[in-house]
């Protein structure tokens, strides 16, 4: 896996309290995008994704056949580095702003209309190498099969919202590098009870990842609301969904992704 070292974040500051459905969400009116020297991505997610819940030396789960070719084509998608040069990766990019924007037409795939979505800059390939490919692949999954529960997110139309609020697309490339952590999927076997029980989810439904993505990103969402966070306080958000995350999963009689408690939470 590719480096996912960071040192900046961009936090979104909402000037209007809410936008009207079928809005569309304009920094230049709606929200201020604000720089800041913290770490966002990488180092910033290190004591989320570092947390030995399970306690080191870790022990290692055999595998059955077909889980292991599951993880194995899991892992190929999670070493996929995000490549503009690829035709199609751009493609997949332009296609999630129209799923994100059908109303606003893109004017190139270099642009500060990608703020609105919120990316750091008006590049979002720079903001990728958290995530790679996948968490590409993630948001197109999120605004594809569920789209009110993504635009949602998005326009951040459900709850008391913070003054200083998460970017949303940056937020999903951590929750995507935040899953591949709590799931050790970058070793050759899980290490954790927890990511056994997930390859069990996985071989059952091959889109376990994307679906568990998006429970993640609407509990995450639930959780910064409950703690009435504001940006600083998105790593404290983080570590709680992953707690939530790895009692559901752990729940007994839970037998897939959409067995878990807070599947429940998302809306098509």
């Amino acid at each position: 896996m590719e480096d996912r070292g960071g040192g900046s974040f961009v936090a979104v500051r909402r000037v209007a309290p809410r936008l009207e459905q079928g809005s569309v969400y304009h920094s230049s009116s709606s929200a201020e995008v604000v720089a800041g020297s913290a770490a966002w991505l990488g180092r910033g997610l290190s004591c989320v994704c570092a947390q030995g819940t399970h306690g080191d030396p870790r022990p290692s789960f055999d595998l059955t056949p077909a889980q292991e070719e599951c993880m194995q084509r899991l892992q190929c998608r999670i070493d996929v580095a995000y490549d503009s040069s690829i035709p199609q990766h751009q493609e997949a990019l332009k296609g999630l702003w129209k799923l994100a924007f059908p109303e606003e037409e893109l004017h190139g795939i270099v642009s500060d209309q990608w703020k609105e979505m919120g990316w750091q800059g008006k590049d979002p390939s720079t903001d990728f190498r958290g995530g790679g490919f996948i968490s590409l692949e993630n948001l197109l999954y999120f605004a594809k099969n569920f789209p009110k529960s993504f635009q949602d997110l998005l326009r951040k139309q459900v709850g008391d919202r913070s003054v200083w609020e998460y970017p949303f697309a940056v937020a999903g490339v951590n929750i995507t590098f935040m899953l591949i952590q709590m799931l050790g999927l970058e070793a050759v076997k899980p290490r954790s009870i927890v990511g056994e029980t997930f390859l069990r989810f996985l071989s059952v439904n091959e889109s376990a990842f994307d679906l568990l993505y998006c429970i993640a990103f609407k509990l995450m969402d639930q959780q910064w609301l409950s703690l009435r966070a504001s940006y600083m306080e998105f790593n404290t958000v983080m570590k709680s969904t992953r707690r939530q995350l790895e009692s559901e999963i752990m729940v007994e009689d839970i037998t897939g992704i959409e067995d878990m408690p807070s599947y429940s939470l998302l809306s098509q």
